[in-house]
Order: structure tokens, then C-alpha cells, then sequence
């Protein structure tokens, strides 16, 4: 209720039009963390926001050393398909698919000190990953340039017409061997400075804040709007913290164990009910956790559930329940797109993943045995289990003395016995074990002896 709460009234902020009338509308957002999923789902929802706003003007307050290219792409093609102007602000560092994301952009604007460029994929471990890749990165980042056209200069009677972003220099951000005459050797991947930026007419200007920004751009008597991030932006970075994500499988593993080791169905099952919704739910907004991850862990749950309460001894479906559960949880953390770079570092990511996934899982496993030994015979909580002994010298007995009568008896198989089933006497129903081979419904059969609460038959 309090999850809900917090969502519904963050989702039902006002989102109306300042009350300022006549000053341009300036929407402002951050990308100040890595590039990755929460990144791309932000950057929608402001887009999205100051469209219905009708701002004037979007300015993304940049700061980040990179993250995912395919993340770093979506956002690209949204700003350059944008029907407001859109300005950066690099205050610090605009790298990798920062860099991309900033020449996206219509202007750009740095802080002394600030960098941008260094555009070389790499995969989890740094490496860089095969060329082909590279060249993929290296268009991308040369077609954004391009997008912004040319510039015609008229300089005393010379007439100029020069990139408005120089593609080449975009291109040597991602090519080492590339070379640039005047701005970068061969062998050397460009990273440009703020003063560089300037000089070679890849930045507008060089501001300390979004006010000098918004001076230098010629934009006056301005009104600005912030993203400010809702309680669901709130709640799904919370919920996505590996510390919590361990948590939740804990308490999925947990309540499982105490729901088997209670009747009926109760509290545990409703715990790990819920955590399994909290676990699932994020991954699948951030575009994680895929539908056929879900499904398995869903599947490996029955599986185990049939193994335990149908399917005698524990065989093909336990386990399979067990690797499907396991399957689930793990790749539900991987990132569906890790797999399209080669090299050690997609099974890097999934080895991380399962290893959290397992040893979550182990340590909920004892803390579930430990916890119930300590939950059931402490005094505070010794009404939840029943520890009366009924003593046999009291006149208390463990089986029906009834049935020991039958011995020596004859019967009809009111079921059939593989090798367990019931068996009528006298017109009573009996619990009742062959004890040779399998006897069919409806055949004779004779009680040769009662132990342990079971009687024994043959077939007559």
C-alpha cells in the first residue's frame, strides 16, 4: 500500500504550463550517471513532458563517462528527431556514449575543465571489442555530426562553407588510427578539451552554469522547468540495488521454505509472492527482465511444487524446477543486448549475475533453517507450533488398533495397488500395500500382516 501510495501521487504531479506567460520555456534534465536503462526511460519521460509543456528550449545537464551504446543510440536518434531545440551543458565530463549523446545536440556547451570524446567501445572488462563494432560506432558517431549540416561563413569576400560539426573529428573520438591533420596523430583516440571544443567549432561556448548557458545562447527572460524524478523513478532505482535485489530472492527462497513447513496456505507464500512481484516488476520496466525469463522462473516453481506434493521421491522435475527457478533469476538481470558483443565479457555479466542469484539463494536456505528453530522454540513465539507429547503410558497411541484386526482377512482392491493404494474389508476402506508387484481395481486380495501403521496384502 505504501508502494502504491508513493507512485500515485508522485504520477499525479502537476504537469500544466508555469504561470509565466510570453517567456521562453527552458525544460531542464540531468544525465549525471551511467548510460543505461533508467537513463533511456528518463530521457523519454522529459522529452515527453516538455512537449506537452510546449517548452521552447530542452537542455540536458550533462556529466558521465559513458554506458551502453545501444542506450546511448535511442537517445541520440530521440534528440536529433526532436521538435524542440535541444542544448547541452557538459560541466564535467561528456565520454564514450556521452559524447555521442552530446553531439546529438543542437548546441553545445562546456565548463572549463570538461571533456568530451573518447568513444571507443569496450566491453565489460575495457577491451575493446572486435571492429566490427568499431565501424558501427564510428558511423554513428560521423551521421550525427553530419545531421547538423553545414555552415555558410562569408569572411571579407571569401565565402566559406565548413561542417557545423566537422565529421572527421567525431569519427576520430571512436578510431585510434585515424588522423586528423591539426587536431589529433594516428594512434591516438581524440578527447577534446573545452577550449579545444570551442576552437575547432564543435561547442558553441564555454559556461560555468545554466544561467551563463542560456546567456551565451541568446536565450533572455527565461522561465525553467526541471525533470524532477517521480516516486516510481524513486521506487525502481531502489528496488534495482543488487543489496535489495538479494534481499527479495531471499525472501522468495524463504517464504517458500516456511510455507512448506506449515499447513494450508498462508503469510510465507503471500511473501514470496510479493517479493517475486518487487523482483520481476523493475527489471521488466527497465527492459531486463524479458517475458520468456518470467515464464521459466514461473515454470521451475510448478515444477518443484509437482515434485514436492505429487511426484514421489525427488527426480527430473525437482531438478529441472530447481535449474528453471535458478535460470530466471539470473538472466533476468543480464541486459538482453550483452550478447551481441563478443569476448569474455557478456559471460563476465552472467557469471556475476548467477553468482549473486546462488549465493542469495544458499544463504536464505540457512537462515530459513536457522530462523525456525529459533522462531518455534522461543518462548516469545511457542503458541505457532504445536509441541504437546501424548505420552503411551497416558493412553495415547500412534496408530488405529482397528486395523490390526485385519489381519488375516479378505478383501476386494478398491483402488489399484502400484504398489500402494486402499483396499474394502467389511465394508471399510483400508490404506493397504502389495506386497508383491502391482494387484488391479476390483481383484481379491488377503491381509498378511500390519506394520508401522500399513497393511500388506496379496493377491488371492
Amino acid at each position: 500500500m505504501l508502494l502504491l501510495s508513493l507512485i500515485f501521487s508522485a504520477n499525479s504531479t502537476n504537469n500544466d504550463v508555469p504561470e509565466s506567460i510570453g517567456k521562453p520555456l527552458v525544460y531542464v534534465f540531468d544525465i549525471k550517471t551511467e548510460i543505461a536503462k533508467p537513463v533511456w526511460r528518463i530521457t523519454q519521460k522529459a522529452f515527453d513532458e516538455a512537449v506537452s509543456m510546449r517548452a521552447n528550449y530542452i537542455l540536458i545537464h550533462m556529466n558521465t563517462y559513458g554506458g551502453m551504446v545501444n542506450i546511448a543510440d535511442s537517445i541520440r536518434t530521440k534528440i536529433l528527431n526532436s521538435p524542440i531545440p535541444v542544448l547541452v551543458f557538459i560541466d564535467n565530463q561528456a565520454i564514450s556514449a556521452g559524447a555521442l549523446i552530446s553531439i546529438a545536440c543542437d548546441s553545445i556547451y562546456m565548463r572549463l575543465g570538461g571533456s568530451i570524446g573518447a568513444a571507443t567501445v569496450v566491453n565489460q572488462t575495457g577491451e575493446q571489442v572486435p571492429d566490427k563494432y568499431q565501424s558501427f560506432m564510428r558511423s554513428t558517431m560521423r551521421a550525427t555530426a553530419e545531421a547538423h549540416g553545414k555552415d555558410t561563413i562569408i569572411e571579407g569576400n571569401d565565402t566559406i562553407i565548413r561542417w557545423h560539426r566537422d565529421p572527421k573529428i567525431a569519427e576520430a573520438m571512436v578510431d585510434p588510427v585515424l588522423e586528423v591533420e591539426g587536431v589529433v596523430d594516428s594512434g591516438q583516440v581524440l578527447t577534446l578539451t573545452a577550449e579545444e571544443a570551442v576552437r575547432l567549432h564543435f561547442a558553441e561556448g564555454i559556461a560555468e552554469n545554466i544561467p551563463e548557458v542560456l546567456k551565451l545562447a541568446g536565450i533572455t527572460e527565461y522561465q525553467i522547468k526541471r525533470y524532477e524524478p517521480s516516486g516510481t523513478d524513486a521506487i525502481i532505482g531502489f528496488l534495482l540495488s543488487p543489496i535489495i535485489q538479494s534481499l527479495l530472492i531471499m525472501a522468495i527462497v524463504g517464504g517458500i521454505y516456511f510455507e512448506l513447513q506449515t499447513p494450508g496456505i498462508g503469510f510465507p507464500l503471500a511473501v514470496a509472492v510479493l517479493a517475486a512481484l518487487l523482483y520481476f516488476a523493475p527489471l521488466y520496466l527497465e527492459g531486463l527482465a524479458q517475458h520468456w525469463e518470467m515464464l521459466a522462473f514461473i515454470i521451475g516453481i510448478v515444477l518443484i511444487a509437482l515434485e514436492i506434493f505429487v511426484v514421489p521421491g525427488f527426480g527430473i522435475t525437482g531438478v529441472s524446477g530447481i535449474i528453471l527457478v535458478m535460470l530466471g533469476l539470473t538472466m533476468s538481470l543480464v541486459d538482453n543486448v550483452v550478447f551481441e558483443f563478443e569476448g569474455i565479457g557478456a559471460f563476465d555479466k552472467v557469471f556475476k549475475a548467477f553468482f549473486m542469484v546462488t549465493a542469495s539463494v544458499f544463504l536464505s536456505f540457512i537462515l530459513s533453517i536457522y530462523i525456525s528453530k529459533k522462531l518455534f522454540t522461543s518462548k516469545t513465539f511457542k503458541g505457532l507450533a504445536l509441541d504437546t507429547v501424548q505420552n503411551k503410558d497416558e493412553g495415547y497411541i500412534g496408530i488405529d488398533l482397528h486395523q490390526k484386526e485385519m489381519v488375516g482377512k479378505s478383501g476386494v482392491a478398491f483402488t489399484m495397488l502400484r504398489p500402494s493404494g486402499r483396499v474394502e474389508i467389511d465394508g471399510e476402506l483400508f490404506d493397504a500395500k502389495a506386497e508383491v508387484g502391482y494387484i488391479d481395481k476390483g481383484s481379491k486380495v488377503k491381509v498378511i500382516h500390519d506394520e508401522a501403521g500399513q497393511l500388506y496384502v496379496i493377491k488371492i
